[in-house]
């Protein structure tokens, strides 16, 4: 019976290594914490692309919006960690939400880095028809009006949520927050008028910008971006202490085999060096003056 059970084992622990390496063998699942359209969908779509390309395999997109993306993130956890689940999370799933949501579901312990995909740049804009048309007239306004003027996010606990939350503590103003299941839907409300505005990232609010449907009010970075040139920093608006910047990284759950991660990061690498990736997110991540991306290769040493 100990040799027949030894025998079991060596043939699982074979099979395991055998699974490994032929991965993957079918369909990998990228669990995207909010709605299509904002900031974390796009960028997990166009690396999605690209590394489905490099792994010979289809990556296909599940949209699992809810509480400020951390419905989407416990599913994540609560995954078998073979691979075939991975996830994207950001500045608010992974970090802000452990504060805001005392009762989370999950930890910092239930997963894995493959990898930072990309760093994001805030950007405060409001409809076209409100009355303040540079910051430092929306902050006058939203002053003399208390509570009266809505800004949008993509939930509480989501990396929208944080920069609303910086933009009006360095601003001193008092604004009502309005949840949304992301940032996609807060957007479409924007440009249809039944909001203020919104904290977003430029990844996602740049369109609506050049295409006239909104107008940005300031973007928390060094310098100008090249696809929001009329959109000044925070230090040229007179908001110097409105700085911050969000990440974007994918994981897996905790348990998931060392050589998948490690061929999952390598092409996470590969996606983002892309020159389809590069080309196509160039537009909201890049200096204006410089041309230095803010799209970084992935490590895969600690935490994004």
């Amino acid at each position: 019976m100990a040799r027949a059970f030894l025998i079991a084992v060596a043939i699982c622990i074979a099979s395991a290594v055998s699974a490994q390496d032929g991965y993957p063998t079918r369909p990998i699942t990228l669990i995207v914490p909010f709605a299509a359209g904002g900031t974390s969908d796009v960028i997990a779509r166009l690396a999605a692309e690209q590394m489905g390309k490099a792994l010979g395999r289809t990556i296909v997109n599940e949209n699992t919006a809810g509480a400020g993306g951390t419905t989407a993130l416990a599913r994540l956890a609560r995954a078998t960690p073979d691979g075939y689940t991975i996830g994207i999370g950001n500045s608010g799933t992974n970090a802000a939400s452990y504060i805001i949501y005392p009762d989370v579901k999950y930890s910092p312990k239930d997963f894995e880095p493959i990898g930072l995909v990309a760093k994001t740049l805030p950007v405060i804009a409001v409809k076209q028809d409100f009355p303040a048309k540079t910051l430092a007239e929306f902050i006058e306004y939203a002053k003399k009006n208390p509570r009266k003027v809505n800004l949008a996010h993509a939930g509480v606990g989501s990396s929208n949520y944080i920069i609303c939350k910086a933009f009006t503590q360095a601003a001193g103003v008092e604004v009502t927050l309005v949840s949304y299941r992301g940032a996609a839907p807060a957007l479409n409300d924007l440009m249809g008028g039944q909001i203020d505005g919104v904290c977003d990232t430029a990844v996602s609010v740049a369109g609506a910008i050049q295409g006239g449907k909104a107008r940005g009010l300031v973007i928390s970075s060094p310098t100008r971006l090249r696809s929001l040139p009329d959109v000044p920093t925070s230090a040229e608006a007179g908001l110097p202490g409105f700085q911050l910047q969000g990440w974007n990284g994918f994981f897996v759950p905790k348990g998931t085999p060392e050589p998948i991660i490690r061929k999952l990061n390598g092409a996470l690498r590969d996606a983002v060096a892309s020159e389809q990736f590069q080309k196509r997110a160039s537009g909201a991540v890049r200096h204006r003056t410089t041309g230095r991306p803010l799209v970084k290769l992935p490590r895969r040493i600690g935490s994004p």
